[in-house]
């Protein structure tokens, strides 16, 4: 199942994304169910969430007995998509998860090329910097002349635990989703860390859909990709990342508790634009579409 949050006037609302394309607008079906059962009728996907199993047995029931007319569906295009997480934190990421990528880097910056991270290196993107599906990525001229793209599998996770085992991990995992990991180069390098790099405003496009655990047998072999202007920039695999999902929840759950509804990208692959010869990083104007294999594809456009 594919969930989205989207806005109706001025309501936020949840939707289902059917593979027709069609979307449906569960929180208005739920809603036309009294007996669904549930203290409160989600809508968005992290009140979705928030709510656990009984609030997916709901919803299927009120499916499973509705008729297509009662489903108000509508296309993707016809609606305003939001980023489907209200993010109450900060959105933890994985940096030089891809050997190709690493080696890029290395290369790029004047380094040895086979000088790997031993640990996951972990680091933050805050709230303000999430956007959803459709809206603008701001070009930042007067703070960088370097802005770049990263397309990044993102898990989401559903249950609270703290040192959460490698085996267990994506009991934990409530579904997943698209990051694009905009990235200020000439910032990152500046500060000496990349926080302040990559925590600008409209930095963290998500989205357009979370794809719940079950439709995903295995998050390690999920082709991921990027174009710019239609120009494919990325092109990988999450099979090529160095630490697995279940490794990620492992060591970023070790001694800190993970909530229903973090985030957790996992990192990009090769191909980011300011190792490009020449550099090719982001411009206004420019269309950037992150697609990851079996979750859908998530399109922004630069602007001033």
């Amino acid at each position: 199942m594919k969930f989205l949050s989207f806005t109706e006037g001025r309501e936020r609302r949840l939707g289902l994304l059917e593979e027709s394309g069609d979307v449906v607008d569960l929180t208005a079906l739920l809603r036309g169910f009294p007996g669904h059962g549930l203290p409160a009728v989600p809508t968005d996907v992290s009140e979705l969430i928030e709510l656990g199993e009984p609030a997916l047995d709901a919803i299927k029931a009120c499916l499973a007995s509705s008729g297509d007319a009662a489903r108000d569906a509508r296309s993707l295009d016809q609606i305003r998509v939001l980023a489907p997480i209200r993010v109450k934190k900060n959105v933890f990421c994985v940096g030089r998860n891809y050997r190709d990528h690493i080696i890029e880097g290395n290369l790029a910056r004047g380094r040895p090329a086979d000088q790997f991270p031993k640990a996951i290196e972990f680091f933050t993107k805050p709230p303000t910097a999430v956007i959803g599906h459709g809206d603008s990525v701001q070009r930042q001229a007067g703070l960088t002349d370097s802005l770049d793209y990263e397309a990044e599998f993102a898990i989401v996770i559903g249950r609270r635990g703290r040192n959460i085992s490698r085996a267990e991990a994506l009991d934990h995992v409530f579904g997943y989703t698209i990051v694009n990991d905009v990235t200020a180069r000439d910032l990152q390098l500046r500060h000496g860390q990349w926080f302040k790099g990559k925590g600008l405003d409209t930095s963290c496009p998500m989205g357009p859909v979370v794809v719940h655990r079950s439709a995903i047998a295995n998050p390690n072999g999920l082709d991921v990709s990027l174009t710019v202007n239609g120009e494919l920039r990325q092109s990988d695999n999450t099979a090529s990342m160095i630490f697995t999902v279940e490794a990620i929840i492992e060591q970023l759950s070790a001694g800190m508790t993970l909530e229903p509804g973090d985030v957790i990208a996992t990192g990009t692959p090769k191909g980011v634009g300011f190792a490009r010869t020449p550099p090719a990083c982001l411009q206004v104007g420019d269309v950037v579409s992150a697609t990851v294999q079996h979750i859908g594809t998530l399109t922004n456009i630069v602007s001033e």
